[in-house]
């Protein structure tokens, strides 16, 4: 919903949520300066997920909206403060109307990514999935995952080595899925 800022003020505003703009790589720095007022109520749910890097596979959490946050508060009392507030750089605006979204839409999304505002992405493996070993004495290598071993958390695969074809059990998590490479013509 867009709203002007007098018909805010003239309405209930703590039925809606702003959407606010965020410094890049702060949202998480701006909604703990909003929670600081008891009168303001920030969300900003977040991502958590692996990677691949230099030093090996690392969880790593971002902002499932990067650049923005959620907040509800008292327009007519508090706008200044937040938009003036660490981390944030202003309103979400279309000309002159305030960007706004309905509670039952926020209330939505905390179903979805809990207390602590963060859903962690796995990606489960799936026979015939091409995938890289992270750990270990064959780090580096490809292998196929043949069957996923989920009450232990780990997964058979086949590797080729030496010429061979073999089958080995290792955990999930020293495993990261490989991208999807398209099939030539």
């Amino acid at each position: 919903m867009l709203l002007t800022a007098s018909e805010i003020s003239s309405e209930c505003s703590l039925h809606w949520w702003f959407c606010l703009r965020a410094q890049a790589k702060r949202e998480h720095v701006a909604a703990a300066y909003l929670r600081q007022y008891p009168e303001v109520e920030a969300f900003c749910p977040r991502v958590r997920f692996r990677r691949l890097t230099s030093r090996g596979p690392v969880w790593f959490v971002e902002s499932m909206f990067p650049g923005y946050l959620f907040a509800r508060f008292d327009y007519a009392t508090f706008h200044r403060r937040v938009r003036q507030g660490r981390g944030v750089r202003g309103f979400v605006q279309f000309g002159d109307r305030l960007g706004l979204l309905a509670d039952e839409l926020i209330d939505q999304l905390k179903a979805r990514v809990g207390e602590n505002e963060v859903v962690e992405i796995s990606q489960p493996f799936v026979p015939g999935q091409s995938v890289q070993i992270s750990q270990g004495p064959f780090q580096g290598l490809e292998a196929l995952v043949t069957r996923p071993i989920a009450a232990r958390d780990r997964v058979e695969i086949l590797i080729e080595w030496m010429g061979r074809s073999l089958r080995a059990e290792v955990s999930a998590a020293d495993l990261l899925p490989l991208a999807v490479r398209p099939q030539r013509s």
